[in-house]
């Protein structure tokens, strides 16, 4: 069910929200948090569509930020959806004028009271996330460097900006590949002297990935270009020869290390809607990204001094 409310106010949205939850016979409460969308018209069905499959788990108030024309008079455009193939709210806020400036106002009214707020942008990330007005109403703010046309440069100003509760998409496809090699090195192996990464150019898992296994082993990490899809391979060296995992499909990956039969695993490529179920599982702000996309940060940095490219 859908409902169209032009030139509208918060008041009439909520309003809207509870009488589709008596019309259709949903429970009054059952949310167990908000999840902020902030996306433009061309990028929110597939936004949107990830929100509510991820929201299967998570029972959601989803409030997707849609900023339009920021000249004229201010105006809020809504649309009420409710019963989406999913267990929650949804409602599209189209803004306008200086409404764009001040989000806030539109959203702050509609959050489910004494639940968590995860903000995320899946498109272009913005400067400083815990800065902006969506941000700061968060526990959790994500963002996706791999989306953006210089990912690389996004991930060194998200690392520069960050806030306790930040994360970025480019971590969570990651997490099969820190598993997968956790569990390995939790097995008895000889010393590792140095570990390599092949990648599609500019991945920012890849150099995240890197920032994380060398901080864990506390030995160089090498990043190696590939033609993909996204990471390829993870070789870590030891006297007897590399233990490594190789994924050139982007489907399954295989497990080899000296003396022992080589292992198959599932490791797909997997879409938006697992990876923000993933975030939506931990409210608690991520350390473990934050060193490692700090420990990144600060190689590029000394790296740029030192004038290696």
């Amino acid at each position: 069910m859908i409902i169209d409310l032009v030139n509208t106010t918060t008041r009439k949205i909520e309003d809207a929200l509870t009488a589709m939850r008596h019309r259709l016979g949903g429970p009054a409460t059952g949310k167990v948090l908000t999840l902020v969308v902030v996306t433009d018209e061309a990028g929110q069905y597939d936004a949107l569509r990830a929100s509510i499959d991820a929201s299967r788990d998570h029972p959601s108030r989803i409030l997707a930020v849609i900023p339009r024309e920021r000249t004229g008079e201010s105006r809020l455009d809504a649309e009420v959806h409710f019963g989406d193939s999913g267990p929650g709210e949804t409602v599209l806020l189209r803004l306008y004028g200086l409404l764009v400036q001040h989000a806030e106002a539109a959203v702050l009214p509609l959050l489910v009271a004494d639940t968590p707020v995860i903000t995320w942008w899946p498109g272009a990330a913005p400067r400083r996330p815990g800065a902006e007005s969506l941000g700061a109403l968060a526990q959790r703010r994500v963002t996706d460097a791999a989306g953006d046309a210089d990912p690389m440069g996004t991930l060194k100003r998200l690392a520069e900006a960050y806030r306790p509760g930040d994360t970025d998409l480019s971590w969570t496809r990651a997490t099969p590949w820190r598993s997968l090699l956790a569990a390995a090195l939790d097995e008895p192996h000889e010393d590792i002297t140095a570990a390599t990464i092949e990648a599609a150019p500019r991945n920012p898992s890849a150099v995240l990935l890197g920032a994380w296994l060398a901080g864990r082993l506390g030995v160089p990490c090498e990043l190696s270009s590939s033609c993909g899809p996204g990471i390829t391979a993870v070789r870590l060296a030891t006297a007897s020869g590399p233990i490594a995992v190789t994924r050139p499909d982007g489907r399954m990956a295989t497990l080899s290390r000296p003396g022992r039969p080589d292992r198959r695993a599932v490791l797909h490529r997997r879409p938006d809607a697992e990876l923000i179920a993933e975030e939506l599982r931990q409210l608690k702000p991520d350390e473990v990204y934050r060193d490692a996309v700090r420990d990144w940060s600060r190689t590029v940095a000394v790296r740029a001094t030192a004038g290696v490219s």
